[in-house]
């Protein structure tokens, strides 16, 4: 569902009533498209979130926490410069458009007062954050500098003058009147949803296709009164914000929209819209993160596919050592039959009764005994490299096994756990540590995922190879129980108990199969035992752990166990 002009609308009167009068006392810029703004007012902290982000490109409050560079940008610093610790004085809508004003009055350095305003283009890709002179209409920043070259129309520069988006001459539907509207429709023409698009500003296609609807088979009049009735409440305000859940989630803050569906009701226009963006932005900015980085993962992860598949192949030539054995003791045990410049003998196979002869292939230019000492030594060659590349096929079986665990754990990661991963890559040797400019900071902290069984009981949750031997080393004690699924990469999980029931057992296991590479399957196994039977090989990867005494649970993955079990 688009972020149409009705839901800005909306979300303006919300913020309008939540925000004016209240001081900015904080401004972050958690990523290349997202502006953080903590607003304090009747002593509560309010967090405005802004993104250009071009699929979730939205503007409302949220609950939600995100982590902030260590160093700002310089657009926040800008930012910080002229609306730090001013007072909002209005949130105002330009006309029905996805364009919104934020008014803001703040001090200089010597006192003196200014007025500046921020504006918010919530247009997907062409979206932007503007922050303005009011005064002179000169723009001090934005968030993306657009220039003559890439916009004919207006230039997003620092210094240059604001140019509101064109006017596309449609009309406002707050303003038009119901026989306007009637007389600007031609009803001959037919698909009066796709007429009311071109006719009407800030309508999405599902509002006019819910209007359309609503009117269908009616006269001329039933339109007249459908418009009226849509045009009351949005001059009243009343909406009623919904997210739908199914094969296609959508939001609106009319209930007419998506009428034949399940809906979740909200008070709220924030709420709606933080419940329907949670996870979906910071999963798509995961993404972008970890492009470079599973890429890297899963070419070493074939490359030593490839390698056991070229060392299976020495393997095949290795199993001709023991031939090449046979033939030279043969050899040496009929040395009075062989002459030199031979180029063959047929000896008695005493190694297969049912063979009695053997012939065997010489070098013309070679002696009987360097004959044999020639056989001896192709067998000495193939058996050394048969010894080596079983162990470099064991070599390489562990680092796939240890590349899917990096890939599963990658597939599920949050934002804090990628540099975890980037680390420990560093760490291990495959990348090259970043040289530092600035001293080292004090340990990072390892917190990892905890949840709350249905009869209270703790269970911890590594997300990452670093937070795995952390839970199962450091955090556990010896008879805790320790779980992990059976034969397939995924987190080492913890039950804080000596003695947990069956059911937080089952709990347990469904958690450990949600976070593994079986997410997506059902009937897991899931190993369990306790944690005094876990062990880490001397020199094993990161991660990497052998277990006995163990029992086997299967269970489904289902992520609405995981969310009522969630801390």
């Amino acid at each position: 569902m688009a972020f149409d002009g009705i839901v800005t609308r909306a979300v303006t009167h919300e913020l309008h009533e939540e925000l004016v009068s209240g001081r900015i006392t904080k401004i972050h810029q958690p990523t290349e498209t997202e502006l953080i703004l903590t607003v304090r007012k009747n002593s509560q902290n309010k967090s405005l979130l802004i993104s250009i982000h071009p699929n979730y490109s939205r503007i409302h409050l949220t609950d939600e926490k995100y982590t902030n560079p260590k160093e700002p940008p310089m657009y926040c610093m800008v930012l910080r410069k002229h609306l730090g610790a001013g007072f909002v004085e209005s949130v105002q809508q330009v006309d029905l458009e996805r364009i919104i004003h934020i008014n803001v009055k703040s001090k200089d350095e010597i006192g003196d007062e200014h007025n500046k305003t921020l504006i918010i283009e919530i247009m997907g890709k062409h979206s932007n954050v503007m922050l303005v002179d009011p005064d002179r209409d000169l723009i001090l920043d934005s968030f993306k500098h657009i220039s003559s070259l890439q916009n004919r129309h207006r230039s997003i520069l620092p210094g240059q003058t604001y140019v509101a988006p064109p006017d596309q001459g449609k009309f406002n539907p707050l303003e038009i009147d119901g026989d306007t509207f009637i007389r600007k429709l031609d009803f001959n023409q037919g698909r009066m949803d796709h007429q009311m698009l071109n006719l009407l500003m800030g309508l999405s296609p599902a509002v006019t296709q819910a209007i359309a609807n609503q009117a269908y088979l009616g006269n001329i009049e039933t339109y007249k009164d459908v418009f009226d009735n849509f045009q009351q409440q949005l001059l009243n305000h009343h909406y009623q914000p919904f997210v739908t859940m199914g094969q296609k989630d959508d939001f609106h803050v009319f209930d007419l929209v998506a009428q034949d569906q399940d809906k979740q009701y909200f008070s709220k226009v924030s709420e709606m819209l933080d419940e329907f963006y949670k996870g979906k932005a910071e999963r798509d900015r995961v993404k972008g993160q970890t492009h470079d980085l599973m890429r890297f993962l899963k070419n070493e992860r074939d490359k030593n596919e490839r390698k056991i598949k070229k060392h299976q192949k020495t393997l095949k030539k290795a199993e001709k050592a023991d031939e090449y054995q046979k033939k030279g003791e043969l050899l040496t045990a009929h040395m009075h039959l062989v002459k030199t410049g031979d180029a063959s003998v047929d000896v008695m196979d005493y190694y297969d009764p049912e063979q009695n002869e053997l012939t065997i292939e010489l070098d013309l230019n070679k002696t009987p005994s360097e004959n044999a000492q020639l056989y001896f030594k192709h067998y000495q060659k193939l058996k050394k490299s048969r010894e080596v590349v079983l162990e470099e096929i064991e070599k390489a079986k562990e680092e796939i096994e240890y590349f899917e665990r990096l890939i599963q754990q990658l597939e599920q990661a949050r934002e804090a756990d990628i540099e975890d991963i980037r680390e420990e890559l560093q760490e291990q040797g495959y990348f090259k540590p970043k040289q530092q400019t600035k001293k080292k900071k004090g340990k990072k902290q390892i917190v990892p995922d905890s949840y709350q069984a249905s009869d209270g009981t703790e269970i911890i949750v590594g997300r990452n190879n670093k937070q795995n031997e952390y839970v199962t080393n450091r955090m556990a004690n010896k008879n805790d129980i320790w779980l992990h699924t059976k034969d397939i990469p995924g987190s080492h999980v913890i039950i804080r108990s000596t003695e947990p029931s069956e059911e937080t057992i089952k709990e347990a296991a469904v958690i450990a199969a949600f976070y593994s590479k079986a997410k997506l399957s059902s009937s897991v196994p899931v190993d369990y035992t306790l944690v005094k039977h876990v062990k880490k090989p001397n020199g094993a990867k990161p991660g990497f752990v052998t277990y006995d005494n163990q029992q086997t649970i299967f269970v489904t993955p289902d992520e609405q166990i995981i969310k009522q079990l969630k801390q």
